[in-house]
Formats: structure tokens, sequence, C-alpha cells
């Protein structure tokens, strides 16, 4: 009797299908390269050429994130190129804090079957956000791993790399209190609170993702709303000198996230009633009776980032603002006290 043959394929990875994806991804990172990435796709690294002219000291910052239960949406929704921009624009987000120039971004795509179609609208939306951020998607990893996702669920993480000039970091250490708090307006929950989102519009109200909100527009509409990215904004800002700290308001929401730009002896007095907060995050804490100090720290609430500035520049940066198309308003001043923020 002759032992029956086995295959990789019927183990549940599918090489095949893998180069499939590869291939239907090229043109989409490709579009991303700059003149310092020396390597294609399929390389064992990815080289970049770091160009430090111009800087006196210069310093890497990096940050590694994911999309967390905003997935979930994708997933029901069957729409996978936002939560790529999501990824990506979250991450620049992240270092463009301290004052970074995102360089280049890299992804980890996991999913238990793949399929190269939905593999391939995920890395175009990271490559859409890439080339809207100035930085190149110069390479990843798509692991297909059977029994590890539940049939027609995947998994997305990355990390981005940007310099800085040493002299030119933003820490918050120079803020004092008369400050001006400068609050940019967020296009909804961005990557975060996406699990009690979930458990109110799903569980709580009996909703899909099909079902037309108040307010208008279909729950996925809602939440598929891609996340922000700042940086085409805020670069001008940092080359005129007029920022003192920033904060990207994720996970925790205003309370937990301003904090961490504020020194030792500075307070942020935030008015709530200065921005208008999205129908979305109201109807949310309308549906689960939701204490407002849980909507604040685990919601944006309406501002996805903030700048502190002096008094004398607060009207100028403003205006700079709102010329870059951003939405900005003036939510609150620094004061002399203990550390934290009152909303």
């Amino acid at each position: 009797m002759d032992a029956q043959s086995f295959t990789y394929r019927d183990a549940g990875v599918d090489i095949d299908a893998g180069e499939r994806a590869v291939s239907l991804m090229k043109a989409h990172v490709r579009g991303t390269f700059t003149p310092a990435v020396l390597a294609d796709l399929g390389t064992f690294g990815a080289m970049f050429a770091l160009d430090v002219a111009g800087y006196a000291a210069p310093v890497l910052v990096s940050s590694a994130d994911g999309v967390g239960t905003k997935l979930k949406i994708a997933f029901l929704a069957n729409r996978h190129t936002t939560v790529g921009q999501d990824l990506v624009n979250h991450c620049v987000n992240d270092i463009l804090v301290q004052g970074a120039r995102a360089l280049f971004f890299m992804d980890y795509y996991a999913v238990g079957k793949l399929d190269p179609l939905v593999a391939a609208q995920v890395v175009e939306g990271l490559s859409l956000a890439c080339t809207a951020a100035g930085c190149a998607l110069i390479g990843g990893e798509t692991a297909e791993m059977p029994d590890m996702y539940t049939p027609g669920e995947y998994d997305l993480a990355g990390f981005v790399v940007g310099l800085v000039d040493r002299e030119k970091i933003i820490t918050g250490a120079a803020i004092r209190p008369g400050d001006r708090v400068i609050g940019l307006a967020s296009t909804g929950l961005h990557t975060n609170g996406y699990s009690l989102a979930r458990k109110l519009l799903f569980t709580v109200a009996g909703l899909s993702v099909d079902d037309t909100l108040p307010f208008g527009g279909t729950v996925a509409d809602a939440l598929l709303r891609i996340h922000r990215c700042y940086a085409p904004a805020i670069h001008p800002l940092l080359a005129a000198g007029v920022v003192q700290g920033m904060a990207h308001i994720t996970g925790g929401g205003l309370p937990g996230n301003l904090v961490r730009s504020l020194p030792d002896g500075c307070r942020a007095i935030l008015d709530a009633a200065s921005w208008e907060t999205p129908p979305l995050f109201t109807y949310l804490g309308e549906i689960g009776n939701v204490p407002r100090a849980d909507l604040y720290r685990t919601f944006n609430m309406g501002i996805g980032y903030t700048v502190v500035v002096r008094p004398a520049h607060a009207s100028d940066v403003l205006a700079r603002l709102s010329a870059a198309g951003e939405t900005a308003v003036e939510i609150g001043e620094i004061v002399a006290g203990e550390r934290g923020v009152v909303v």
C-alpha cells in the first residue's frame, strides 16, 4: 500500500497564493519608493540610504502599533483599504509628536488562509498613506498561519522610522503656564475605543454595519473613517519654531495623552464647549449611558491631535492650520499646578 503524499497546501499554506498576493502588491509598494530605497521587493532585508545632510545631530525616532479591533469592522463590511491607511497614519502621528519626519514604514500581515485580493487591498491602503506622508513602504511580512485566525480575519501591525535633529526634538519641556492648547479635529474614532463602540452599537443598540445611524451614514461608514495624518499640517509649524509641545490623542483620550507632553508644575485646563463634539460620540454616550469621564478617557471626542504654543503665536498657528485644511480651535490653556489634564 502506497503511503499518502502531503504537500504544504494540504497543511493549509498556499505558496502560490502568497506569490499572487506579492504580485498584486508590487505596483502599490513601488509607488511609495523614494531614491533612498535601495532594494526591490523580494530581498531578505529592506535597505534605505539615510541622508543626514542638514542635520547637525540626527536622531532616529521609531514607533510600532496595530489597528486594534477596528479590524473587526473591516471584516464585517468587507472593506480592506482603510485599515492600512489607519495603521500608517497612526504611526506617523506618533513620531510626529517628537518632531520627526517619517522615512520608511514596514508592515506585518498575518492570516489563517491567504486571500491575495484582500491582502492586496490592505497593502494598497498602506501605500496610499505612505505616499501622502512622504515615506516609503520598504518591506514587510505576509504570514499564512492555518488554525491561528478565524476564517475571513487577519491581523495587521507595522512600524515607522523617522528622523529629527537633536536640537529640534519636541519634548514638551518648554511648556509653561499661560501657553495655549490648540486642538485639531479628528475624523471619528480613529483607531481607539472600538471594543466599547462595537459593544454599544452591535450589542446594546442591536445594529449591523449596514444600518443607518440617526445622524446619517451607515455604521460601517462612521466606524471606518480613516485616522487622520497630521504631518503635512504640522511640519511647517515645526520649521517655524512655534511649537512647544504636542500630543497624539489615542487610547486614553485627551486626559491620558496630553498629559504625556506636560512638564511638572503644568496643568492643562480644557473647555469641552470650545469644539464641536461629532454626533457619533454623543450617540455612543447616550445609547450606553456611558459616564462622561469614561467617554473622555476612551474616545478622542473629536480632537485627534493637540499643539501647545505661546499665547502670542496662537492666532498665527490657527490661521496656518486652517490654510492647511485642518479644522483647528483653541481648546484650553496651561496653568500652574499639579501635572495633569482637566476637561
